[in-house]
């Protein structure tokens, strides 16, 4: 006899019910498990502690941007293989493999847009896209969203989420910092309002050109900023580095960053941006109409 074969119903383990994979989500800072899409209607910033998650260039999208408002543009321009570069894997299969897994067809979208009614060109970076890095076609959208705003005076806001520069494109790759960077001087010259947000991480050759050229630039909590990583710094000078460096705070403290702003009120704090910036111009014309 078999004195401990469960018998009654519902006790056995075929009955047991499993619990579905994705439903809780561990925070990398205080160690919580949460329920995840608690934190997906937070925006992603965990519920305990205010830890800003990795979200989505859509997530931007869709809690930044008016309803429906978003029309992109250069959706379509493709990546090529100019130095035929191949390690452990070709780079034409990473470029394949980032399009399955994340539906984009490079690491930024640019369009469109309209904040609390408000005309704008509008950039975001996805970092599940080979890291967020900055190729050939990233450094030409982002030129080709600066034309737009030129031509069409509307304000520029561009979200930055970056590993860098492309490495499998070589000198390619870092030849956009300068394209980027040279663009984005000509707006400012138009008299153009430039919101940069930087967002964790937003490094290398991406932190070095359009990211930190913003007229504002605002940070999410806690995020990595900065050139090299600060391993490498720490090995370099020999030194221990100080607490939080290349966090956001951190540079807020030194004037590298104008504000850090919860994920939560970013949008409501562009809004006021814009606002003042559109209020001013205003003010400017109708002083020079009536001095004529």
């Amino acid at each position: 006899m078999d004195w401990f074969k469960r018998v009654k119903e519902g006790l056995t383990t075929d009955n047991k019910k499993e619990i579905p994979e994705g439903l809780w989500i561990k925070c990398d800072n205080c160690g919580d498990i949460i329920y995840k899409p608690e934190i997906d209607k937070n925006l992603g910033v965990c519920t305990k502690c205010q830890y800003h998650f990795k979200i989505s260039g859509d997530d931007y999208i869709n809690f930044l941007l008016d309803e429906g408002s978003f029309q992109e543009f250069d959706a379509n321009i493709k990546t090529g293989d100019p130095l035929k570069f191949k390690d452990q894997k070709k780079y034409t299969d990473r470029v394949k493999a980032a399009k399955k897994s994340t539906g984009l067809n490079e690491a930024i979208r640019t369009g469109y847009g309209r904040i609390n009614d408000y005309p704008v060109v509008f950039g975001v970076m996805d970092f599940a896209f080979i890291g967020g890095s900055m190729g050939s076609v990233v450094g030409e959208k982002i030129k080709r969203a600066v034309d737009r705003a030129i031509q069409t005076e509307f304000p520029l806001i561009i979200i930055s989420a970056s590993g860098g520069a492309r490495m499998m494109e070589g000198i390619l790759s870092l030849m956009q910092m300068a394209k980027t960077s040279a663009r984005i001087a000509q707006f400012s010259q138009n008299k153009g309002l430039y919101i940069s947000v930087l967002t964790d991480p937003t490094t290398a050759g991406v932190m070095a050109s359009y990211a930190m050229l913003g007229d504002i630039i605002i940070a999410e909590p806690g995020a990595l900023i900065g050139f090299t990583g600060p391993r490498v710094i720490k090995q370099t000078i020999g030194e221990e580095l100080p607490e939080g460096f290349q966090r956001s705070e951190f540079l807020k403290e030194r004037g590298f960053v104008d504000m850090i702003v919860n994920r939560q009120e970013l949008r409501n704090r562009i809004i006021e941006i814009i606002d003042f910036f559109e209020n001013g111009k205003n003010e400017y014309t109708s002083s020079n109409t009536a001095d004529e």
